[in-house]
C-alpha cells in the first residue's frame, strides 16, 4: 500500500510543477494540490491505523516528501509539515485523536511550536492566549499545535507544552510575504483565553522522553520515535527536494544553452559537467544520511529498545548536513546558470529563493545541532529540547 501511496505522489509531480508559479504568486498552496495529495494516501503515511492510516516508515514520508519538493517547493514544505503532524496527534491522548479524525479521517493539523503562548491552569485545562507566526499550510488546517508555557501563580513558567486547538478557537492574521516558500501560506495564528482541556496537551519533556500517552493504544514502532529526530528531518528533507528540483532544472537548462559570448554549447563546458556531478553526489549523500539515521532508529524501535542518545543527537548532526550540502548543491548550479535563469517565472531561480528559505528554519540552523554533536562527543553535558 506504502509503495503505491509513492507512485501516486509521482503521478502528481507535473501538475505541481505547473502550478508552481502560481503557487507563488498566490502565497498558497491551492486547494486543488491539497486535495490531491490527500486522495494519493500521502496524508496517512504517519497516521495511526486505527484512524486509516498506514503507519509507514518514517523514510517512506521523505522520498515522497522529497518528490514533492522537487517539483515546487512550497507544495513540498507544505506536505512536509501537514504530513508529519498526524504522527504527533499520535502521541496525544486517545481523546484528542477521536475529536480530530473522529468525524473526518482527512482532517490536517499545522502549528507552530515556539512557546510563544502563555496558559494558566483552569479546572482540568488551561485558559490559552499568544501569537504564533509560521504555522505553514494553516489555511488548509481544522486544528493547530502551538508551544507554549504554562505559568504558575506568580506568572512564573513552570512548564512547557503543545497545546491542540480547533479551528474555531483561533485566528489566522495573513501577514505571510517573503522572497522564498511564498506559497506556503505561513501565517500567523492568534489565540485569545481559550479553553483547552488537558487532554488536548502533550508535555515537550515527555516528547523528548519518547513518551505520550497515544502510545496506549498506538503501538507501533513508528510512535516510539523521538520527536526531535521526526519532524526535524521533516524540515530538512524539503529542503533537499528543492536541491534535486533545482538540479533538474539546471540540466534541461544546460543541455540547451547556447553561450552568448562564444556561441559554445554550456552543456560541453567541462566545469558545467563537473558542477552537475558534485551537486547530484551531494544531494544524494544528504537523503542517505537522513534515511541511516532513521533506519537505525526504526530498528530499534522495532526491537522494543530506547534510542541511544549518541544516535538521536548524530540525527540532529546529519539532518542539518543534509541542507548544508543542498544549499551547497544549489548554489553550485545558480551560479553558473547564466542570466536567463534569473528570470522571474524561472523554476532555478524560484529553487534557489526557496531552498534558502527551508534552510533559515531554525531546526536548520547548522552550527547549533553541529555544536550539540561535538558537546555530546567531547563529553560535555547538552541540554536541548531538539534532541
Amino acid at each position: 500500500m506504502t509503495d503505491q501511496v509513492l507512485a501516486n505522489v509521482r503521478e502528481l509531480l507535473p501538475a505541481f510543477r505547473e502550478r508552481a508559479q502560481d503557487t507563488e504568486d498566490a502565497r498558497r498552496v491551492s486547494d486543488e494540490s491539497i486535495k490531491a495529495l490527500r486522495q494519493s494516501g500521502f496524508f496517512r503515511l504517519l497516521q495511526p491505523r486505527r484512524h486509516g492510516g498506514l503507519e509507514a516508515h518514517p523514510n517512506l514520508f521523505y522520498r515522497a516528501v522529497h518528490d514533492v519538493a522537487s517539483a515546487c517547493g512550497s507544495t513540498g514544505w507544505v506536505a512536509a509539515v501537514l504530513g508529519c503532524h498526524p504522527w504527533q496527534l499520535g502521541l496525544f491522548d486517545d481523546r484528542a485523536q477521536h475529536e480530530v479524525w473522529g468525524g473526518d479521517e482527512d482532517t490536517l493539523v499545522s502549528s507552530s511550536y515556539a512557546p510563544m503562548g502563555r496558559a494558566t491552569a483552569t479546572g482540568d485545562g488551561f485558559t490559552f492566549s499568544g501569537r504564533w507566526s509560521f504555522s505553514s499550510g494553516c489555511d488548509h488546517a481544522g486544528w493547530v499545535l502551538l508551544g507554549g508555557f504554562v505559568l504558575d501563580d506568580a506568572g512564573q513558567p513552570v512548564d512547557f507544552r503543545t497545546f491542540l486547538l480547533p479551528r474555531d478557537d483561533y485566528v489566522i492574521d495573513d501577514v505571510w510575504d517573503t522572497i522564498g516558500l511564498r506559497g506556503t501560506g505561513s501565517n500567523d495564528i492568534i489565540v485569545e483565553n481559550a479553553f483547552v482541556p488537558g487532554h488536548r496537551t502533550l508535555s515537550f519533556a515527555d516528547t523528548g522522553r519518547c513518551q505520550g500517552p497515544g502510545q496506549a493504544v498506538n503501538t507501533a514502532p513508528l510512535y516510539r520515535l523521538p520527536f526531535a529526530s521526526v519532524f526535524s528531518c521533516s524540515i530538512a528533507v524539503p529542503v533537499v527536494g528543492m536541491a534535486r528540483g533545482a538540479y533538474d532544472a539546471y540540466v534541461e537548462h544546460t543541455r540547451a544553452r547556447v553561450r552568448a559570448s562564444t556561441g559554445g554549447r554550456a552543456a560541453e563546458d567541462t566545469f558545467n559537467q563537473v558542477r552537475v556531478a558534485q551537486a547530484a553526489s551531494g544531494i544524494d549523500a544528504a537523503m542517505l544520511g537522513v534515511e541511516r539515521a532513521l533506519d537505525q532508529q526504526w530498528e530499534l524501535a522495532s526491537a522494543g529498545e530506547k534510542i541511544p542518545f549518541h544516535l538521536r543527537v548524530r540525527t540532529r548532526r546529519d539532518q542539518v548536513n543534509a541542507t548544508s550540502a543542498a544549499i551547497a548543491a544549489v548554489d553550485r548550479l545558480f551560479e553558473s546558470a547564466g542570466g536567463r535563469a534569473l528570470k522571474v517565472g524561472t523554476p532555478i531561480q524560484r529553487f534557489w529563493r526557496d531552498a534558502h528559505a527551508g534552510r533559515v528554519h531554525a531546526i536548520n540552523d547548522p552550527e547549533k545541532a553541529l555544536a550539540l554533536y561535538g558537546q555530546a562527543q567531547l563529553g560535555l553535558k547538552v541540554q536541548d529540547a531538539w534532541i
